[in-house]
């Protein structure tokens, strides 16, 4: 089984990714982790995208959390089984940032690299807020949806959030 989850900073991809993960014994990878190992950084880098395939490579099954165009989305779609897309409310998204910075400021959280805190600053709440729902951002969404819909799953609020969770419990 390979499942891609992708979605809106704070949706909540990162713990999906881990219980799916623990659930199906699937091999984990957070994209945040690969791209920010080398702390806060602005662009993808080779050494990132060869991180990635080398993941892709040498795992027959997995789970890969994250957005990242350049980091072999196209080849992640391609080969999941599985697209999860978290398309939360903004607002619902920016309050469970600030709770995740709460809780961890000043750490590392779990699915970062070590030395990379967790942190949030203005141009962080404008890409929650705004800049990451961008119409070039939905068109490249609607993309997917048009390649990819008939193995996506597309869970839009935080009532189907926790449906799905609940379900996922019901299968241990």
């Amino acid at each position: 089984m390979k499942i891609v989850i992708m979605g809106y900073s704070g949706c909540g991809k990162s713990t999906l990714a881990r219980k799916l993960s623990q659930l199906h014994g699937l091999s984990l990878l957070h994209l945040d982790s690969v791209h920010f190992q080398a702390g806060w950084v602005e662009k993808e880098t080779a050494l990132e995208h060869a991180e990635v395939e080398a993941f892709l490579d040498s795992h027959e099954s997995w789970v890969i959390d994250g957005n990242y165009s350049k980091l072999s989305l196209q080849r992640r779609l391609e080969e999941a089984d599985q697209i999860i897309s978290l398309e939360l409310n903004r607002w619902v998204c920016l309050w469970r940032i600030l709770k995740r910075w709460k809780r961890y400021r000043g750490h590392s959280r779990p699915d970062l690299a070590e030395g990379c805190p967790e942190k949030v600053d203005w141009e962080f709440v404008r890409w929650v807020l705004k800049d990451g729902r961008s119409p070039r951002h939905l068109a490249a969404f609607e993309h997917r949806v048009q390649l990819y819909g008939d193995k996506m799953i597309r869970i839009q609020s935080v009532k189907e959030q926790k449906e799905y969770l609940q379900s996922l419990e019901g299968q241990k």
